[in-house]
């Protein structure tokens, strides 16, 4: 069994890897003892929203509802023969992550196989489900049983979840159009209603949600923050980019940063984060 587990984090990890090269950076800057829980909980969420984007030739809502079976299933027998889901059920148990925020993330990913905009309320629910307590789950590792610890940083963890995939709203606007027929502005039905003004709108909410977020990243504990911070500075650079582009801009091109910058943020992050205080 021992030698089970390890295969399946491994498999998370390279799910990790293969997936997302910033994320999979980010994680290198993380203490060892994060590193695996990481890369599980990073392998779960890949899985399910890899069912609801991309396997179009299949019956998603099935396959979706098979997926989370199976994840309450490998949870309740501390064992699943999905390797990917073994490692997450593993993290899980290990540091008592609520179950709350494991139906909140399946929620909003079955919301992404038919509903193409959303109101604000349910706007609100798919941004909390979709990042927010993944965020709260990868917490809940960084505090490792200190409940007083992980109480105080629920908000600004929400905060940065929050600001990180509202990012992504901009960054792949034209993807999830195109290739997908969502809008993730709130209140917004068509493309013709994507405007500059709104653009501004979540701009303003993506701000304050940086500022609030960056006071918990400075008591983290040491072992998490280099990590936490690398991936702020990411997003708030990619953020800023963004900014300077108008919806039209945005349309016709998907806003990178390059692998020469990644690394300079990281290596930024790990000379300046022991002075976040």
């Amino acid at each position: 069994m021992d030698l089970y587990s390890k295969i399946s984090y491994r498999i998370s990890r390279l799910v990790t890897t293969y997936y997302s090269t910033s994320f999979s950076l980010g994680i290198v800057a993380f203490s060892s003892k994060y590193q695996e829980a990481i890369y599980s909980i990073y392998g779960f969420v890949r899985i399910a929203d890899e069912i609801v984007d991309t396997f179009h030739d299949q019956d998603k809502p099935i396959l979706f509802e098979e997926f989370r079976c199976d994840t309450y299933k490998s949870i309740d027998r501390g064992l699943s023969t999905n390797p990917v889901l073994h490692s997450f059920q593993k993290t899980v148990n290990k540091y008592n992550i609520d179950r709350e925020y494991i139906a909140a993330f399946l929620y909003s990913m079955e919301l992404d196989i038919s509903n193409k905009h959303y109101h604000r309320p349910l706007y609100n629910k798919y941004v909390y489900g979709s990042a927010e307590v993944v965020g709260l789950m990868c917490l809940k590792i960084f505090c490792d049983g200190n409940e007083a610890l992980f109480r105080e940083l629920i908000d600004p963890a929400r905060a940065l979840g929050s600001a990180f995939q509202k990012v992504n709203f901009l960054r792949d606007m034209k993807s999830d159009l195109d290739e997908r027929g969502r809008i993730y502005f709130p209140g917004i039905a068509e493309q013709s209603d994507m405007t500059n003004l709104e653009k501004e709108k979540l701009e303003l909410e993506i701000d304050e949600e940086f500022r609030n977020a960056l006071p918990g990243i400075k008591i983290l504990p040491v072992g998490a923050k280099h990590g936490v911070y690398s991936a702020y500075l990411y997003y708030y650079v990619l953020f800023k980019k963004i900014r300077k582009k108008s919806i039209d801009e945005l349309m016709k091109q998907r806003i990178r940063i390059s692998n020469f910058t990644k690394l300079f943020l990281l290596i930024k992050s790990f000379l300046t984060v022991r002075f976040l205080r």
